[in-house]
């Protein structure tokens, strides 16, 4: 037990990773697709590149959108209506024109007597009610056949011969010509007592065209066992276009079976597996610090499962909808928080894993892939908000001219294009900026560090670099110059030159708890360290690293931005108190004199420790001239070199030699130094 306690204890990282794997392995395996591949690959307008394909089994052949559709416009075309009719309003009518008529008729008014004038009103009401009255107008054609229902009878009827109630007063006047003097009292009288008594009926109306939709058949023919589908070299194209399809997807629905579920779901599982494992090979031989950090790794699978989820989701919901899905999010936020090579790496795995998920499976995986290349090649600097926005315009314009080249090569002509598709692809640019937001939610959530946040910790009048500047002024002016030092190289080897800026104005933030035991910071030539032992003297000048690293945390720097503090003095020895204790004892323990370490591990942490050695020592430089400058830097990043410094940061010697040249033209220009030429 003890035992097993010691070795979980010991690996619970990998531990950690070997969950995360199988977690992750799971989860993309439950959202995959239920059935199996097709093994043949085929597009529309391209020849047949495999041998004769003969039917494996009987199968319908399914029809195409395109006909289904004009089957659905052909049956919404002749669809017949229901309308409601209320027979008790007739009766109504009748009843009230006979009482109104019986109060309101006058001799001295009309010339005609009240009997013909009750009798020419209550055929004027047969007539209309004949059908029944409309309430409103449609845009049915006369000659539409209608439904009546009453309660529980339907009947049948032509929508012209309905009447419309606006149509009363012209009715009145055509059935009236032998009556002019009985108008304005018909009118007056007919239009309170007619009203209307057949509505349309939408619910009935839509319910049975549902239901003419659902007895549609999908199917226009069989093809049955044996039977030549398609001969090699044979363009695919209309009706065995659509036979290959309907052959695929009838192959898909009978191979996930109850007999090969586990086949299938291992297939599945090795395919998905080896996408992780290559993820986690990647990290381990290229971006081993990533590799270590379990808080990353999950960072990484986290936004990969998120991928894969929104698109499954929106494929079960709308296949059409696929290039909506903002994908080109994941490279920008991976580039942000880690580097260009990892982000696209981790977009291309995400793209092969949708792969299984999407349809047209190559057209959207090339779409994909190059966006993201796009995206890589393009999104840089972040904090510049416009650099955002034209990248964005950049991709959007490649998913365009990527899918319009797919339509042309697939049809072979522009006249049925989509060009609802474009809209998407302009949907997905403007969802891309969401970016923003999701980097700053993910580095709150992960405790991460974007090029934005950069920006922010760089500048000078933040809390913790005023106090800096107040507390130890000298080196403040120090930690600016080794930025710009920094800044500089890192722009000439592309490296991240706002990391390694930011870095070097908090690496020496630990010097502010004894600032006037550093001689930048010492008003007088009185050194207070000279008074003490070299091995006190050692431990004041050591410590400032830890202390550093301390008030980092107190005030949340990020661990990116500590990291600079950890390794800006790596190993090296504080060499003047060594040969002082030396001197004084005649020998002293070099693990008494020699920083915590570690030694730098990226190319910003080696650059800084060259600049920040190279510019402290450049105080020291009486009368300096061009050629002093050149060999003290060539001396200092030498035995740097030589003492292993760089051994664990991926530098070349061309990278540090950029480097020296660049630190050099900068202390030149920062003395005002010239170039000696020989007399």
């Amino acid at each position: 037990m003890k035992n097993l306690l010691v070795f979980l204890t010991r690996n619970q990282s990998l531990i950690y990773k070997v969950s995360l794997f199988l977690a992750t392995t799971l989860l993309v395996i439950y959202l995959l697709p239920k059935g199996g591949q097709f093994k043949y690959s085929f597009q529309k307008g391209k020849p047949w590149q495999y041998e004769n394909l003969y039917a494996p089994f009987n199968f319908t052949i399914k029809k195409d959108k395109e006909a289904m559709q004009k089957e659905k416009e052909t049956l919404l075309a002749n669809a017949i209506p229901f309308f409601d009719i209320d027979t008790e309003i007739p009766l109504q009518a009748f009843q009230s024109f006979s009482d109104l008529i019986e109060s309101t008729y006058v001799d001295s008014l009309v010339v005609t007597p009240k009997a013909i004038a009750k009798e020419v009103g209550l055929n004027i009401i047969n007539s209309i009610y004949a059908v029944g009255v409309l309430s409103e107008r449609h845009s049915y054609p006369p000659e539409q056949l209608i439904y009546l229902k009453n309660d529980t009878e339907v009947s049948e009827a032509v929508y012209s011969k309905l009447f419309e109630r606006a149509r009363l007063s012209q009715f009145i006047d055509e059935r009236t010509t032998n009556y002019n003097d009985l108008r304005p009292l018909l009118n007056q009288l007919l239009s309170t007592v007619v009203s209307a008594n057949v509505t349309f009926n939408s619910r009935l109306t839509d319910s049975s065209i549902e239901e003419l939709i659902q007895d549609i058949n999908p199917n226009k023919g069989i093809v049955e066992k044996g039977s030549r589908i398609v001969a090699k070299g044979e363009v695919v194209e209309g009706e065995k276009f659509q036979i290959l399809n309907s052959l695929k997807d009838q192959f898909q629905s009978q191979v996930w079976s109850k007999n090969n579920h586990y086949w299938l779901v291992f297939g599945y599982s090795l395919l998905v597996s080896l996408v992780f494992i290559m993820l986690f090979l990647f990290l381990k031989k290229y971006r081993y610090e990533i590799y270590l950090n379990n808080t990353k790794v999950s960072f990484i699978f986290f936004n990969v499962i998120v991928m894969v989820f929104i698109t499954t989701m929106v494929v079960k919901y709308d296949p059409n909808y696929i290039y909506v899905i903002p994908l080109c999010i994941l490279p920008i936020i991976l580039k942000s928080f880690f580097d260009a090579r990892l982000g696209l790496f981790v977009h291309v795995l995400t793209i092969l894993l949708l792969g299984f998920i999407v349809p047209n499976s190559f057209e959207f995986m090339f779409l994909q892939i190059i966006a993201g290349i796009v995206t890589i090649l393009t999104v840089s600097e972040l904090y510049k908000r416009a650099n955002l926005f034209i990248s964005v315009g950049q991709i959007t314009l490649i998913y365009i001219i990527g899918y319009f080249a797919f339509y042309i090569i697939q049809e072979g002509n522009i006249q049925q294009i989509p060009y609802e598709n474009f809209m998407y692809f302009i949907i997905c640019g403007l969802v891309t900026l969401f970016a923003f937001p999701l980097i700053y939610a993910y580095e709150k959530l992960f405790g991460l560090v974007s090029e934005v946040s950069l920006l922010e910790l760089s500048n000078t009048n933040s809390d913790l670099l005023k106090e800096l500047s107040n507390k130890a002024p000298g080196t403040f002016h120090h930690s600016l110059n080794v930025a710009n030092l920094s800044e500089a190289a890192a722009n000439e080897i592309g490296a991240n030159s706002m990391l390694v800026r930011v870095g070097a104005l908090y690496h020496d933030i630990g010097k502010m708890t004894n600032p006037t035991s550093f001689t930048e910071n010492q008003m007088n030539l009185i050194n207070t360290l000279d008074e003490l032992a070299p091995k006190e003297s050692a431990k004041i000048i050591i410590d400032h690293v830890i202390k550093g690293i301390e008030i980092a945390r107190k005030n949340k720097l990020p661990d990116r931005i500590i990291d600079f503090i950890r390794t800006h003095h790596g190993t090296n020895m504080v060499y003047y108190f060594y040969r002082k204790e030396q001197e004084l004892n005649g020998s002293a323990q070099e693990e008494d004199f020699r920083y915590p370490g570690p030694k730098p591990f990226s190319r910003e942490t080696a650059i800084l420790m060259m600049a920040d050695s190279v510019e402290a020592a450049s105080k020291s430089l009486k009368e300096p001239t061009s050629s002093k400058i050149d060999d003290f830097v060539e001396n200092i990043v030498g035995a740097q070199m030589e003492n292993g410094q760089f051994i664990n940061a991926d530098i070349t010697f061309k990278e540090i030699e950029i480097v020296k040249k660049v630190l050099k033209k900068k202390l030149n220009n920062m003395y005002h130094l010239r170039v000696e030429y020989p007399e």
